[in-house]
């Protein structure tokens, strides 16, 4: 049976919960990827991309990154588990050139925490619906050096903290805080930087709808040398089946399980 799709937001509470082929878990406020097969909710599809990169057992510590970045999603009124999706799909990409499990959980952490600086913006500025003012942005391209600041402290979050603050910046040096250019910028902040702009163009965002993984596709592949490493793109043309169903994730209409 086909699902019929709800608009990419949390539901009213009106939503038909579904089942998830694996866990079982009924939740209208998951999103869901569905076959032809089975239906799997958000934090099982996402649970079986950190499996895929090897990170099976979990670290005592991911617990605890993962609710703060469940916290940090809320306030900034992400839609469903934006911080662990990128997190566990940059790991699709990053275990094709990292096979030690502590570096990539690394990765993980750092692209899962990637703004937690945010904690110091005022929400006038992160929840303004319009463009900044050039000074609301000033304050806003603080927060990967914040983000830093807090990880650096830890000594297990040290490459995470450098994938904070750099994850910001753009290969051909246009980016932020520091204008890192080439290989410069860490590598895993370059293949995070893929994964969170078809996020953001796959989900819907308070200043636009969502766009189809096609057109999102073809605007990161333009966009190689420029605002991406064009090896970073080449792995995400690699991996297009598994980020393209990332992008199917939605909540469930009502009535579209009856």
């Amino acid at each position: 049976m086909e699902m019929r799709r709800a608009k990419r937001h949390a539901g009213s509470g009106e939503q038909k919960t579904a089942d998830c082929a694996t866990c079982g878990t009924t939740a209208a406020d998951r999103q869901y990827h569905q076959t032809a097969e089975r239906m799997t909710c958000e934090p099982c599809l996402l649970d079986s991309r950190k499996q895929l990169a090897g990170l099976v057992d979990t670290h005592p510590y991911e617990d605890f990154a993962e609710s703060l970045a469940a916290a940090l999603d809320l306030r900034e009124r992400e839609t469903g588990l934006h911080s662990k999706r990128v997190a566990s799909h940059t790991l699709i990409l990053a275990r094709h050139y990292y096979a030690d499990l502590a570096t990539l959980r690394e990765i993980y952490w750092g692209s899962l925490l990637h703004d937690i600086g945010k904690l110091g913006v005022p929400d006038a500025i992160l929840l303004k619906p319009g463009p900044l003012t050039p000074q609301e942005w000033q304050i806003m391209q603080l927060h990967p050096a914040h983000g830093s600041s807090i990880l650096e402290k830890l000594p297990f979050f040290s490459l995470a903290a450098q994938i904070v603050l750099c994850h910001e910046e753009r290969f051909d040096g246009s980016g932020y805080p520091r204008a890192l250019k080439g290989d410069a910028i860490p590598f895993p902040a370059r293949l995070f930087a893929v994964i969170d702009t078809l996020d953001a163009m796959t989900f819907d965002r308070p200043y636009r709808k969502a766009m189809p993984f096609d057109v999102a596709k073809a605007e990161i592949a333009r966009m190689a040398g420029s605002q991406f490493d064009p090896l970073a793109v080449e792995i995400f043309l690699h991996e297009e089946h598994l980020l393209r169903e990332m992008t199917t994730l939605d909540y469930v209409e009502p009535g579209c399980c009856d």
